[in-house]
């Protein structure tokens, strides 16, 4: 839960208003406002931004020190995003896991019951065991599958960042 919350916070603080961005943007290159275009990008947190202040940074350089500083923060900036995501990940997988293990371990105990009365059980008897598994399994898979949906969907918002990173550098090269 803690996890999912932090990557909340994080991904809500990181948003953009991508088509409103770009138009001021557009506005202040189409009148080489460069300088104001900076000042405009440094209000805000998100990766495209910064990503796209390096290169205004870096727009009468050379393209090879303006694509070097513009990879460099994109890689920063999008590592903040995706910073402690794959726990959730790792956290779905050892939840379902650790499920699994309970349910064999229940049925285990099942079994032995089975063996110890010697094929004369009553239900009663394999009831401990089956409540083990069953039991096991439902934490299991309560823990796994928020964790897993909670992972994909700030994975896919991540992704989304990224492409628009991309976007935004090819079409300030357009610009």
């Amino acid at each position: 839960f803690a996890l999912i919350v932090d990557r909340a916070i994080a991904h809500v603080r990181v948003r953009l208003d991508y088509a409103s961005f770009v138009r001021r943007l557009q506005q202040l290159t189409d009148g080489r406002k460069f300088a104001e275009a900076v000042q405009f990008c440094k209000q805000y947190r998100s990766p495209v931004a910064r990503t796209t202040e390096a290169y205004l940074r870096y727009v009468n350089d050379n393209e090879s020190l303006r694509s070097a500083a513009v990879q460099r923060e994109g890689s920063e900036s999008l590592e903040l995003v995706e910073k402690r995501q794959r726990g959730l990940s790792a956290v779905a997988n050892i939840a379902t896991l650790t499920g699994l293990l309970g349910t064999v371990v229940g049925l285990v105990e099942a079994f032995h019951q089975i063996e110890l009365a010697q094929g004369m059980v009553q239900p009663s008897d394999l009831a401990s065991g089956i409540w083990q598994a069953l039991l096991t399994t439902v934490f299991g898979l309560t823990i796994a599958i928020p964790s897993l949906a909670a992972f994909h969907v700030f994975e896919s918002r991540t992704d989304r960042i990224a492409r628009r990173m991309e976007f935004i550098v090819l079409q300030l090269d357009q610009w």
